[in-house]
This record gives C-alpha cells, structure tokens and sequence, in this order.
C-alpha cells in the first residue's frame, strides 16, 4: 500500500492519541470528516492500523519488574523451535518476543510484580518450554524510553 502525506499525518496523529474522534483527526490533518475516515478505514483494513488500546504503566498495575530474557534453542530441532514460538505466544508474562541473530536465538520481554515471581516463571516455565538449551537473563534498571511511536519519516513523499 502507497502512503501519502495525508495517511502519514493520520498515523502520527492516531499514535500520538488513538483517542482522537474521526472529526478532531479530520481537523488536525486538514481533510473533511469522510475522507478522513475513509483513509483511516482503508488503513485498518490493509493491516497498517492493526488496533488500538490503552498504554498502561506498568509499575503502577503492580508490574514492576522487567526482564530481557535471552533463549537459545536446539536448531537441529525445527519442530522443537516452531513448538517453542508457539507456547511463548500463549504467555500473558511475554509481553514481546522478537526471533534474533547473534548471541541468542530468541529475545522475550517478560513483565512480572517482582524477582520471586520471575525465579517462579523462570524455573516452572521458560526452563520447561520445548527445545530450549539455554537462558539469559537481563533484568531492566530503569525504562529510559517506552516503546513510542513507530518513525515516519522515511515516508515522505
């Protein structure tokens, strides 16, 4: 899908506030209300928008410890590897997980209350997922930067 000027502005503006009503988003980018809310529609629909929800602190909700775990699979074992994926798609503590190069083969963001309840999930969990042959873990001092909204500048036309 080709973005223009317009879609890009509706992406900035929706990330910056997902809230925003058809006729304030309308109004911030300079279109009329049904254009804008066919564009948003037509973004939604080609998979650029895929959702919205609320952004929660989570310190504040009782989530105050974040771990990077770092996990290494057994590679002649793509069955194992796929089962693995799988699992760790159904963990509510697995907030993101990226498949990566380099030291690990996997990189999870785990969300828990505190270092108790990581050891619990760590040992009657991670450690008993398919195919895993090791782990690390790097646990988060302090979030300098949340996850924000996504650049793009790079769709200029």
């Amino acid at each position: 899908m080709k973005l223009d000027n317009y879609d890009r502005a509706i992406l900035e503006a929706l990330q910056r506030d997902g809230r925003l009503t058809n006729v304030e988003l309308a109004e911030e980018i300079g279109l009329s209300a049904s254009p804008c809310l066919r564009r948003v529609r037509n973004l939604e629909e080609a998979g650029v928008i895929r959702g919205y929800q609320a952004t929660l602190d989570a310190e504040v909700v009782g989530l105050g410890m974040t771990v990077f775990v770092g996990v290494k699979v057994e590679r002649h074992h793509e069955v194992e590897a796929e089962k693995f994926q799988t699992t760790v798609l159904a963990l509510p503590e697995v907030v993101s997980a990226f498949l990566v190069s380099g030291e690990s083969d996997f990189l999870l963001q785990v969300v828990v209350p505190d270092l108790r309840r990581y050891e619990r999930f760590l040992t009657s969990v991670l450690l008993k997922l398919p195919g895993v042959r090791d782990i690390r873990s790097n646990f988060a001092i302090k979030s300098i930067k949340p996850q924000g909204p996504l650049p793009l500048d790079h769709l200029e036309a």
